[in-house]
Parts: structure tokens; C-alpha cells; sequence
């Protein structure tokens, strides 16, 4: 529920538009979702139901009106399927794009330039937020490929599964490497080497 509708007015836009999209809002928004900005197209001929953007701890939210503001249209983007965003000005106000890490391209036109640049800084610190999560978690792959012991295939006696050690060399040049890569710190290395020497 959006309480203080007073605090997405800040950049001149429309209150008619912003109290319709809250209430849209209000009854599609997850109970720990929070609503971060609200932007509302200005076309420069008069416009019945202007198209509106809004952006939550969770989602990019679009709504479309359709049939002379008769009914809206909704895309939602959640920010982990954000791949980047542009924003271009121009004589009439300034067009946001956003696309997803499919290659869909998302777009709203005719923003007031305060609104849309503000939309902009909003999703800017969503998109490095994005851009570390998916840092950290390439990083936690390749960690977990590197530290990965090799199962040798069973026998056909029946006997249980032996796991292979990898040779000794070269683990450790695998270990020299991922030091190399910043994949893991100096004190990781160092007590993987002290392992590795422990076992010869």
C-alpha cells in the first residue's frame, strides 16, 4: 500500500495519474515490496491517460493505457533481468529504455527531463546492484569448479566408488592461476598450498 502519494509528486508529475497507478500498484505489489519512484509520461498534446513507470525494490513496472484510458496494459522486469538502461533527451522531454538479459527492449517516451532523470538514478544503483550480485555469483562458480575432486568411474566388480586425486603440480598451478585471477585472496591460496604439500 502506497501511504504518502505527496512524496512522488516532487518532480511535477501529474496527481491524477499518480493516484491511479497507486491504486493499480496497491493491489499487485508483494507484501515487503516498496515503492521507490513513480514517472508519468507529458505528451505535448493533451493526453487523457498518459503511460507511467514505476520502480520498486523488487521491478520496473510499466503501465500502458489502452483504448482511450480505458484499459491499461502492465510489463513487469524484475531487476535481476535487467541488463542495462538508456536514457536520451531531446526537445519534448527525454525516452527511457530498458534492456533485459534476453535482448527485449522496454520503452517509455515523452518524460519530463527532471522525472526521467531522476527514473534514470533510481536504476542506475538497481543495475550495479545487479551487476555485484552476478560478480559474486560467477565467482562462487568458479570457485566451486576449481575445488571440485574427480570421481573415478565405478568398477565393474561392484566395488564402491574411489574419488581420484588430481596430481599435486597441478592443482597447484590451478591454485597459482585462481590467486593470479583474484579468484580467491592470499590467505586462501596459502592454506590450499599448506593442503595440498600436507598430503604428499
Amino acid at each position: 500500500m502506497i501511504n504518502n502519494l505527496k512524496s512522488f509528486l516532487n518532480e511535477e508529475q501529474d496527481p491524477k495519474a499518480v493516484e491511479k497507478v497507486a491504486d493499480k500498484l496497491s493491489s499487485m505489489m508483494m507484501s515487503d515490496e516498496e515503492v521507490q519512484y513513480i514517472a508519468v509520461q507529458k505528451k505535448p498534446a493533451i493526453t487523457i491517460a498518459p503511460d507511467c513507470i514505476a520502480l520498486t525494490n523488487k521491478r520496473i513496472i510499466f503501465f500502458r493505457s489502452k483504448n482511450m484510458g480505458l484499459s491499461t496494459e502492465f510489463e513487469d522486469i524484475i531487476w535481476k533481468d535487467v541488463l542495462d538502461s538508456h536514457l536520451k533527451e531531446n526537445i519534448w522531454g527525454a525516452e527511457f529504455t530498458v534492456q533485459t538479459i534476453d535482448g527485449v527492449l522496454h520503452k517509455i517516451d515523452f518524460l519530463p527531463k527532471n522525472q526521467s532523470r531522476k527514473l534514470f538514478a533510481v536504476v542506475q544503483e538497481q543495475e550495479e546492484k545487479q551487476k555485484e550480485f552476478r560478480r559474486q555469483r560467477d565467482l562462487e562458480d568458479k570457485r566451486a569448479s576449481a575445488n571440485r575432486l574427480v570421481v573415478s568411474s565405478a568398477p565393474t566388480t561392484g566395488q564402491p566408488q574411489e574419488i581420484k586425486q588430481d596430481d599435486p603440480v597441478a592443482t597447484l598451478q590451478k591454485l597459482k592461476t585462481m590467486l593470479d585471477n583474484q579468484l580467491i585472496t592470499q590467505e586462501e591460496y596459502d592454506a590450499k598450498k599448506a593442503e595440498v604439500l600436507g598430503r604428499m
